[in-house]
């Protein structure tokens, strides 16, 4: 296999991957914000098992999808067009440039909101609710972005 097959199969990877997180994360969504996420919900998960399995879930597939997009999908679409690779945040400001996310600022804003749910949510129900509240408001935006990254990908026949 050369180098270009490799990077080729990758990028089939990564669109296949990226359209799955997309379902699962969209479902997700769609089911622990059926109703309003409030401090009171929040601080119910110590007690509501099913409610906190659906959390745990929301948080670990918005994680999984900004982190795929952000430090995999993108870096390896710029090494297949050429383009330098680099700093996250360099390889963010591509991808905007492309128009493949919308902000690199508000990229790397739900970063810093992927490590406050993931680090933080245990021990304070206000941050948990709020930081809920904010990557429910923000799905939309990496579930955007990979799709931008998937259809870059099949527009060059890199993906299936």
């Amino acid at each position: 296999m050369t180098a270009d097959d490799a990077l080729l199969a990758r990028l089939k990877f990564l669109a296949r991957v990226a359209a799955r997180e997309i379902g699962l994360l969209t479902e997700t969504d769609r089911r622990l914000f059926a109703l309003p996420f409030d401090v009171q919900r929040a601080a119910a998960l110590a007690t509501n098992t099913d409610e906190a399995e659906r959390t745990e879930a929301f948080v670990a597939r918005f994680a999984r999808l900004q982190d795929m997009v952000g430090d995999k999908f993108v870096p390896t679409l710029l090494r297949a067009l050429s383009e330098p690779v680099g700093p996250v945040i360099d390889n963010l400001d591509r991808a905007e440039r492309f128009g493949w996310i919308s902000s690199a600022s508000e990229w790397l804003a739900a970063r810093q909101l992927r490590n406050r749910m993931i680090h933080e949510y245990v021990e304070d129900s206000v941050v948990l609710a709020d930081s809920l509240n904010r990557g429910h408001e923000l799905v939309t935006t990496l579930t955007t972005a990979a799709k931008a990254c998937i259809s870059e990908a099949k527009r060059r026949g890199w993906a299936d």
